[in-house]
């Protein structure tokens, strides 16, 4: 792995004890929740590896609460996660699971309420830094450390053109784009890293375009 410079060695300004254990899996947490949209009613956390034997030690479990809870890593409220959750009327359960995965930082993070639920897998890959893996099932590659939007599509030919053409219409650059599909003309997904968050009016215009069925967005 490269680093670009010392911060991302030590980490990122972070509640403790591990930028790994508990920065990263903070970050997880929050990204759950940006995909998500709105603060979940419950929450199922399936931990893998590393983090399914140390989870409790090293705070990973109050981490991905608080991130879950849009608590920044450095956020003291982080340590108190458990209680807020329950202020804010969150249940969570943590699933240590003991099958093979290949990070040995992995959390499945299952969230939902009354409306919906989504099921995201992310790992922690040192630094506080993270990936974000899969999607309902759709595998992708999302680091959290950028500007994002995620498009849920019909697979239908001038559906990639269409959100690109809207994104350069706003003068919005991609960084990184990446498209898959579970089934050959059924739903597929779109993930698109940009240089600046994406607004309102933007979001509302994609969401119009043929053949969208969802966009979400990740912002810095």
């Amino acid at each position: 792995m490269k680093f670009k410079s010392v911060f991302d060695i030590i980490g990122p300004v972070m509640i403790g004890p591990s930028s790994s254990h508990t920065a990263g899996a903070a970050r997880i947490g929050r990204v759950a929740r940006d995909l998500f949209g709105r603060q979940p009613d419950w929450a199922k956390v399936h931990l893998y590896g590393s983090f399914a034997e140390t989870y409790k030690g090293h705070s990973t479990d109050v981490a991905i609460i608080g991130g879950l809870l849009d608590y920044d890593t450095f956020d003291e409220r982080i340590k108190t996660s458990f209680e807020e959750a329950q202020k804010a009327g969150m249940t969570y359960e943590f699933i240590p699971e003991t099958g093979h995965v290949d990070h040995p930082n992995t959390a499945r993070i299952v969230i939902g309420d009354e409306k919906s639920e989504m099921s995201m897998m992310g790992i922690s890959i040192g630094g506080g830094k993270i990936e974000i893996t899969e999607l309902n099932g759709f595998p992708l590659r999302l680091s959290g450390n950028h500007p994002a939007i995620l498009v849920v599509h019909e697979d239908r030919s001038g559906c990639i053109a269409n959100v690109a053409n809207c994104l350069y219409k706003y003068d919005i650059n991609i960084g990184h784009m990446e498209v898959s599909r579970k089934e050959k003309g059924h739903m597929a997904l779109m993930v698109i890293e940009v240089d600046q968050n994406v607004d309102k009016e933007v979001m509302d215009e994609l969401k119009k375009l043929p053949n969208i069925t969802q966009v979400t967005r990740i912002v810095d």
